[in-house]
């Protein structure tokens, strides 16, 4: 299986659930102060390969959640 058709399998699940929900999702305080401290230290004096990996998982949730959240969109205006 292609990794972006897995991806979009995953996409599809989330978004078709609750669109409203998925629309509503924020991720928590502590959440974006852990994520921008990461990229903070990654510009500046640089990440560990255990927290550069932490980072790598951050952005994927992100473009996944940003590719349901676009998705739940379209159901919604359907």
């Amino acid at each position: 299986m292609q990794p972006n058709k897995a991806y979009d399998e995953v996409v599809e699940f989330i978004a078709s659930s609750s669109p409203q929900n998925v629309i509503a999702f924020r991720p928590s305080e502590e959440a974006k102060a852990r994520v921008a401290d990461l990229i903070f230290r990654e510009k500046t004096e640089g990440l560990s390969d255990e927290e550069k990996s932490e980072l790598d998982h951050y952005m994927q949730i992100e473009h996944l959640m940003r590719l349901a959240k676009a998705r739940a969109h379209e159901y919604l205006g359907k």
